[in-house]
């Protein structure tokens, strides 16, 4: 005997399985998880890039490949953010250098909006991993503190209870709030918070209710995640684990020879936006060299460091002097030529 599954049935399973595809397709991504190198290398990661259909935006793009809203836009500065159409390419940056400091606990690099989890491996054979997010930062007067803290406590829907002077700057924008946000949709703590020891213990790392401003800064000090990477990184942070929160715009490393620049918008003590500090990056530049001598492309060195869009270059070369004498002076940074500019455009 044959069975047949009826019409009805069929067109429904159908239903079912296209709006699983459509899920899976538009649903955001997980976080980015990257093996760190074995040879003690800090460049993680690979740029992508995706083809847009009509109904994508920027904050959508991001929102799905877990990158922040600034992080897609300055690595695509030629498309519209709302409407950049169908069939264009869009960079995915996906290729980063770690932050300076130790490999473990929490790393939020502030410039970059962008926050690096190490796991503990759980024996001497598991392969070490670094997860990283994106992240919203402290603006204006409301900063976020720098240096060593840790979590001191962990809350599932928490409540919130807005500071006299928040308060004060909602009522006098004709937005008053009540003494206390109730867990909920409208909570902009989100679903789960870790509260860190900076400060009075006021400035955690949360969710939120408004996911296309994260990568901006737009918080009042605090560290905010989009809900599903809160959701995941929760679990995993017992309550001591150590953080960090540093301010690195300029970030470079050494890899097969090559010198990557990565920079970001600087932002200063009260989390706004300045120029790019040239003095900054030659400083930097000179402790990546350590003895080493390189053959620096300053004119393509600048350009990435003005346009500050935070895809790793390659500005420099691994090179050789060619007396003893010359060779015995370090660090050396000599100026690029032609060669050099060539060898550059080649990488």
């Amino acid at each position: 005997m044959e069975y047949r599954t009826p019409l009805k049935a069929r067109t429904a399973l159908t239903t079912l399985l296209t709006l699983a595809c459509t899920m899976l397709l538009t649903a955001p991504a997980a976080a980015s998880v990257y093996p760190l190198p074995a040879d003690g290398s800090s460049v993680v990661g690979a740029d992508e890039a995706v083809t847009t259909t009509y109904e994508d935006t920027l904050p959508d793009l991001a929102h799905r490949y877990s990158l922040g809203y600034y992080e897609i836009i300055r690595a695509n500065p030629g498309l519209d953010v709302w409407l950049p159409g169908a069939g264009k390419r869009v960079v995915l940056p996906g290729r980063r250098i770690l932050p300076s400091g130790p490999r473990e606990g929490i790393v939020i690099n502030l410039p970059e909006h962008r926050l690096y989890y190490y796991p503990k491996p759980r024996n001497a054979h598991e392969q070490r991993v670094v997860i990283t997010y994106p992240i919203s930062v402290g603006k204006m007067d409301w900063r976020t503190p720098l240096g060593e803290t840790r979590v001191i406590a962990k809350i599932k829907n928490p409540a919130w209870y807005p500071p006299e002077s928040i308060r004060k700057e909602h009522a006098a924008n004709d937005d008053p709030l009540p003494k206390v946000v109730p867990a909920g949709p409208d909570n902009p703590l989100g679903a789960f918070a870790l509260r860190l020891a900076a400060g009075n213990g006021e400035y955690m790392i949360h969710g939120t209710n408004n996911p296309t401003a994260v990568g901006m800064s737009v918080t009042h000090g605090c560290i905010r995640m989009y809900p599903e990477d809160v959701a995941a990184l929760f679990p995993l942070i017992p309550v001591g684990t150590k953080v960090w929160l540093v301010n690195e715009p300029v970030k470079v490393a050494w890899v097969d020879g090559e010198l990557l620049l990565e920079a970001h918008p600087p932002v200063d003590a009260e989390g706004q936006t300045v120029e790019p500090d040239l003095e900054l990056l030659s400083k930097l530049l000179d402790q990546a060299l350590g003895d080493s001598t390189a053959a620096i492309h300053w004119d393509l060195a600048r350009k990435t460091l003005q346009a500050a869009d935070g895809i790793p270059t390659v500005v420099g070369l691994a090179a050789t002097l060619d007396t003893p004498a010359a060779a015995a002076r370090t660090p050396q940074r000599v100026a690029t030529g032609e060669a050099t500019a060539e060898a550059l455009k080649r990488q």
